[in-house]
């Protein structure tokens, strides 16, 4: 198998998982009459609640928590953070996003606490969306954008280091 990284598995089981978990389903609430309310953000019926999914990954420093329902899911991820680094750019990096929540449907502004974890992101997931977009593709998109972000921070801790090699140069450069 061509291109197979130490990530594969993991990948694998979020694509199937949110797969199965994507079945959605026009559902009123049945607690308020005419009102359509993501079931997984409201708990107003835990009836309607699939059991919580945790995928993680070295030893549970990056994880995926997928909650279900039958009108929406919400996914919360929690990106691997090392070092101090890590953790100012992730969060430095979240919170850009988080101000941009309004240009995402599915991005919420604030990410959940689970069993004592904090995740980095959460996105919800309702029934208009997979009405309107295919699931495979919907699926497909949202592993990428795990990959991505994972990607993008890594770069930026890169950055990072060759900006302060670049300075520290500079500054002993002065005392020669």
């Amino acid at each position: 198998m061509a291109g197979v990284t130490a990530q594969q598995p993991y990948i694998n089981c979020i694509r199937k998982t949110l797969d199965a978990a994507l079945c959605l389903m026009n559902f009123p609430s049945q607690v308020v009459e005419k009102h359509n309310k993501p079931e997984v953000e409201a708990k107003t019926s835990p009836e309607l609640l699939m059991n919580p999914i945790v995928i993680a990954r070295q030893g549970g420093e990056e994880q995926v928590l997928i909650e279900g329902s039958v009108n929406s899911v919400r996914l919360s991820i929690r990106i691997r953070q090392i070092d101090a680094l890590d953790k100012e750019i992730t969060r430095s990096f979240m919170e850009f996003l988080e101000r941009r929540a309004e240009h995402y449907k599915i991005l919420r502004r604030k990410p959940v606490k689970h069993d004592g974890v904090q995740y980095d992101l959460s996105l919800l997931i309702t029934n208009d969306i997979t009405d309107t977009m295919a699931k495979e593709k919907l699926v497909d998109w949202l592993v990428a954008f795990m990959q991505d972000i994972s990607k993008e921070l890594s770069d930026m801790k890169i950055q990072v280091g060759v900006r302060a090699r670049t300075v520290a140069k500079e500054y002993f450069a002065a005392f020669k």
